[in-house]
């Protein structure tokens, strides 16, 4: 009994402490995440919108695998997929979920995330809190002028061309995104950043810059007398009127006074993450509604390679092809 307690101890210490301990307690991230850490609620909305559903199905049958014809549904479950959907014009035509998910249950977007803050960036902007993405990012956050900071802007962040210097290693507990992962003071943690090469040279990918945007916004609603948090403004702005079916919310660094994961970790089901997608088809436009600009939209999912911009990602969205296509994206497998 004494080495179980022991045991026990031990680990209610390691969780308490540094985020190295709990790197190597929890180990990878994986899709249990958002019942380990502290959350901001994301209520349902009071008049939830339910997609149609089609009353004979349309989906792939097989996925070619290694040049053979795979069954879809168990290729999607040989890839430990645990929900799939397919929705055209507002109704879904095929819908699988596997083990024991169904459409109620709550997934971690990871990175996916990174795509709704751009939206709320956006909205920002629309809602006059923020004047363009030309904006440095010190007019909100002063303290990084010390840093060197003076010239980076909105759109540098938005874009990953402002220049942090930020090691994006999932597997490596000392680097950088495990802190801000797994760590407890991530507003401490970001105030600290600094610079590797001047902003507006070089693409590259890190959550660093998407936690600047959290703050940013936060910043900029505090500063014009507005006081809700991050995650009331995404539940005010589009949750509620999207329409969201169930209630979701997003992870925070600590339970008193947390601060959101902005570069990950919005948790919802399947059907909710999908209106996302939805609103953006429709141009920002939503049941009559205009959520987003739609010249944001269209910024948002078109290719620029000016100031060290790359064809592939515009403003925290990817862009798989030179069709017009367009997707959000998380570490997992999560895609919308």
């Amino acid at each position: 009994m004494l080495p179980r307690i022991l045991s026990a101890c031990i680990l209610s210490a390691v969780l308490a402490g540094c985020h190295v301990g709990r790197f190597f307690v929890w180990n990878f991230a994986d899709i249990r995440d958002h019942k380990k850490f502290p959350s901001h609620p994301l209520p349902a909305a009071p008049e939830p919108f339910h997609y149609a559903v089609a009353a004979q199905e349309k989906g792939p049958r097989f996925k070619e695998e290694k040049g053979e014809q795979v069954p879809f549904d168990a290729w999607l479950k040989d890839h430990k997929t645990v929900a799939f959907l397919i929705i055209q014009r507002d109704t879904i035509k095929y819908e699988r979920y596997f083990k024991g998910y169904d459409a109620a249950q709550v997934h971690p977007s990871f990175s996916m995330a990174k795509s709704v803050v751009s939206m709320l960036i956006g909205t920002a902007i629309a809602d006059g809190y923020i004047r363009d993405v030309h904006q440095p990012i010190t007019d909100f956050i002063p303290e990084l002028k010390e840093n060197g900071f003076g010239k980076v802007t909105i759109e540098h962040v938005l874009q990953m061309t402002s220049g942090i210097d930020f090691t994006e290693s999932y597997v490596n507990p000392f680097g950088t995104v495990a802190k801000f992962y797994y760590g407890r003071q991530l507003a401490k943690y970001t105030l600290k950043l600094k610079l590797k090469r001047p902003p507006g040279t070089k693409w590259e990918y890190v959550s660093g810059d998407t936690q600047l945007l959290g703050l940013l916004l936060t910043r900029a609603l505090r500063m014009k007398g507005d006081p809700r948090t991050f995650t009331q403004y995404l539940s005010d702005r589009l949750w509620a009127p999207l329409g969201m079916e169930h209630a979701g919310s997003w992870s925070t660094d600590r339970r008193k006074d947390g601060i959101e994961k902005a570069f990950c970790c919005i948790n919802a089901p399947a059907r909710d993450f999908a209106k996302l997608g939805s609103l953006y088809l429709k141009k920002g436009l939503w049941r009559g509604r205009q959520l987003v600009p739609g010249d944001w939209v269209e910024a948002s999912t078109r290719a620029s390679t000016a100031e060290g911009g790359v064809g592939f990602y515009r403003y925290q969205w990817w862009l798989p092809s030179t069709e017009g296509d367009f997707c959000a994206e998380g570490i997992l497998g999560q895609y919308v």
